[in-house]
């Protein structure tokens, strides 16, 4: 049976349990989510030493769970067995029997981050057949600012559209990483229930002025001066803006502007869904779209390439990472 996350948290929370749960998908946040529920709710801590076991992928067999999971709780009504890494163990043949006829009182909980689970295999029918099932799939970038609003909501906190569009762009889609950075804004802005992006930009720990998605809007505008001193300062803190990341956000950005130029599109909803991008960024976009012709914009993909060469030493006569930015940044803007 598939179920969401949140009707296992629901049936979870009403002490409704499954002998078998496959938590699989692309977006590890939700398996976490459901079984950091599961480890720290289903049992009283006082039972926890006896009956509930966590394995790893890479250091267990299908045969070490089906023995474990045909155990029965010692003074307990259940026992949680619960597979970490699963996607590490790659032959599940030995469980398919037990997954068949599972035992009551277990509680067996598969974590199969960052994939999904064989369901063309036997046992993968078998677990898709006899035990709940829940896949996730990660969220494009123009879906993250609502999930961003729903998030804050259900902790009675208000956030502005600017303001989630804002956290999206520095952050990205990950959503782990965006609610632990959402968990320290509460903290830092707890005696006002509405988020600004001022608010963002003080307390997402990104600096407002010298960052690599201040540098895009810099050389969207053709900003030179702007460039140059975000440049500067990119440099001096080498170590915490590695320039195999600002090459990988150039080359993610002037893709995107090369796909709105080739679409043609005007209306910013439709420019919106063909980036998955939220709304509120689109005049950015559409500025760099006039300021760089595609045959310039070619030019900067074989720059960054090049340059991606010359950083791991191909071609190159020993430059540091600082002065190829700079150069780098020098030649896209003329």
């Amino acid at each position: 049976m598939t179920l969401t996350h949140t009707a296992i948290l629901t049936d979870l929370k009403n002490k409704i349990f499954h002998p078998i749960y496959l938590l699989e998908g692309e977006e590890p946040y939700y398996i976490d989510l459901i079984s950091n529920y599961i480890e720290n709710n289903i049992l009283p801590e006082s039972e926890r030493a006896f009956n509930q076991t966590i394995l790893y992928g890479k250091d267990t067999t299908a045969v070490e769970i089906r023995q474990r999971a045909l155990n029965y709780p010692m003074f307990s009504n259940y026992q949680v067995l619960m597979v970490k890494e699963a996607q590490l163990l790659k032959k599940w043949e030995a469980l398919e029997n037990y997954v068949l006829k599972p035992v009551k009182s277990t509680i067996l909980v598969i974590c199969y981050k960052y994939e999904n689970f064989d369901k063309r295999t036997r046992v993968g029918k078998a677990i898709r057949d006899n035990g709940v099932l829940m896949t996730t799939k990660k969220l494009f970038e123009n879906q993250v600012p609502q999930w961003i609003h729903e998030f804050l909501k259900e902790k009675n906190y208000n956030i502005q559209p600017e303001a989630a569009a804002l956290v999206v762009e520095y952050v990205g889609n990950e959503l782990s990483k965006v609610s632990n950075e959402l968990e320290k804004l509460m903290l830092n802005v707890s005696h006002k229930k509405d988020i600004t992006a001022e608010d963002v930009e003080t307390n997402i720990g990104i600096s407002k002025e010298y960052n690599v998605f201040e540098l895009n809007k810099a050389l969207a505008i053709k900003d030179v001066t702007k460039a140059n001193r975000i440049v500067y300062n990119l440099s001096a803190n080498a170590r915490a803006n590695p320039f195999a990341l600002t090459l990988g956000s150039l080359y993610s950005y002037f893709s995107k502007v090369y796909l709105l130029q080739q679409s043609g599109f005007k209306n910013d909803a439709d420019i919106a869904s063909l980036l998955r991008l939220s709304p509120y960024v689109i005049k950015e976009y559409k500025t760099a779209v006039k300021n760089f012709s595609a045959i310039k914009i070619q030019q900067i993909f074989s720059l960054l390439h090049d340059y991606d060469l010359r950083s791991k030493g191909v071609n190159d006569t020993g430059a540091k990472e600082g002065a190829l930015l700079t150069e780098l940044v020098f030649k896209i803007l003329h």
